[in-house]
């Protein structure tokens, strides 16, 4: 009888907490991993199942697949003129207030038909596959009315049949006020919760409801109110938190069970420990903090203090990071946050899966769990941090296949 189909011999792993462990064997069957440990304690019944594929790695490095937990990677056109803008000194919120940012973003959107919104959004996905990722978290929030929401997150689940890659889906609609609601943010957030919620609800296309919660966005009586609407729908919430201030809203969002809040360069103690009580993650976006010229970073020793799990991602956009390259926020993440190592591998797998409610599926290297995989050509976990801008050759496997 077959009892696994690969498995992997002599390898580097890293462990959920992102440390090295070295001369690692994994068994795989059926796409989850069926056995993991020492290479010399490998069960002879392994190696003698009738057409099972060894794989010699010769000590280098595997890792579980790279997870990029916050993007918005799904939207048309692009925002380069917003870019030359604030190198002659307007701030993101000026050139926001102004007509510009997500609004600017949303009209492209709306114009672009479903097919055109896919075929511009699928080289970036691909980009982020060619870097080991495997499982992707993509937003909502450039439609800002029911058409074109429902078209953002159809496109999503769209990417993810096409590339194999694992989509979690989240709903924006809470992103900005679009232009026919302008001075009327009441009436949107009513719109959002008794038209937009429930129609996304019932097509099953988000796997989770956020909120940009911030001076510029949606107050915390607002917040509130959508969250509440999606907990009624059976939706966990995420949160854009503390990004411009401390505003509150990852209090807000912890105390209604958050799943994550993120940017989070203006939280609070207060806030820390709210996110501590009920355990969501801080979802760090080091892109965005760099493109934006922030001098704020977010605090990540409160954080540790804390005990709050800390996650890294791209927070792939058009206005304030447009990049696809979770191997360079690696190197941000610990050039400008001072994070570690073993932090931020784990921010990247362990932690991520925790931030989209996946801990148990994927993230680790471990009995039970899919075998979602990247075998690096490389034995120090060190140099994925170390490179910027530069592709590490990799075999990528998801639910126990390489692709």
């Amino acid at each position: 009888m077959k009892t696994c189909d690969t498995v992997l011999v002599n390898a580097t792993i890293i462990d959920k907490t992102g440390v090295q462990i070295l001369n690692q064997a994994i068994a795989i069957a059926a796409g989850k991993i069926v056995w993991l440990g020492q290479t010399r304690e490998l069960p002879d019944a392994f190696l003698k199942d009738p057409g099972v594929v060894i794989e010699e790695c010769e000590g280098r490095l595997v890792t579980p697949g790279l997870i990029d937990c916050h993007t918005h990677l799904v939207y048309a056109g692009n925002r380069a003129d917003e870019f030359m803008r604030r190198l002659q000194g307007e701030s993101y919120s000026d050139i926001a207030r102004a007509g510009g940012g997500i609004i600017s973003t949303v009209t492209k959107t709306r114009k672009a038909s479903e097919e055109q919104l896919f075929e511009e959004s699928l080289p970036r996905l691909e980009a982020m596959c060619a870097q080991g990722v495997t499982t992707v978290e993509i937003k909502s929030g450039y439609g800002l009315d029911l058409v074109n929401e429902l078209k953002m997150l159809r496109v999503a689940r769209r990417l993810g049949e096409k590339t194999g890659v694992r989509v979690k889906t989240t709903f924006l609609g809470a992103h900005a006020i679009p232009p026919e609601f302008k001075g009327n943010t009441p009436g949107y957030v009513d719109y959002v919760c008794d038209k937009m919620l429930p129609a996304v609800a019932e097509a099953q296309l988000a796997d989770a409801v956020d909120v940009f919660c911030e001076t510029i966005a949606f107050n915390l009586a607002e917040t509130e109110q959508i969250y509440d609407k999606a907990i009624t729908l059976g939706l966990p919430i995420k949160c854009h938190a503390e990004q411009l201030s401390a505003f509150g809203a990852a209090r807000l969002a912890c105390n209604k069970g958050a799943l994550s809040c993120d940017h989070l360069e203006y939280l609070t103690a207060e806030g820390a420990q709210a996110m501590a009580n009920k355990g969501s993650v801080a979802v760090l976006l080091p892109g965005a903090f760099y493109f934006l010229r922030e001098k704020t970073p977010p605090p990540v020793q409160l954080l540790r203090d804390y005990g709050v799990g800390i996650a890294i991602a791209t927070d792939c956009n058009p206005g304030s990071s447009p990049t696809t390259s979770l191997l360079l926020m690696l190197n941000m993440a610990c050039q400008f946050f001072s994070m570690t190592v073993p932090e931020v591998l784990s921010a990247v797998t362990y932690q991520a899966a925790r931030a989209l409610g996946l801990a148990d599926e994927i993230g680790q290297i471990a009995v039970g769990f899919k075998a979602d995989l990247n075998l690096w050509s490389i034995q120090d976990s060190a140099v994925l941090c170390y490179y910027f801008g530069q592709p590490l050759p990799h075999g990528t496997m998801i639910n126990g296949n390489w692709v």
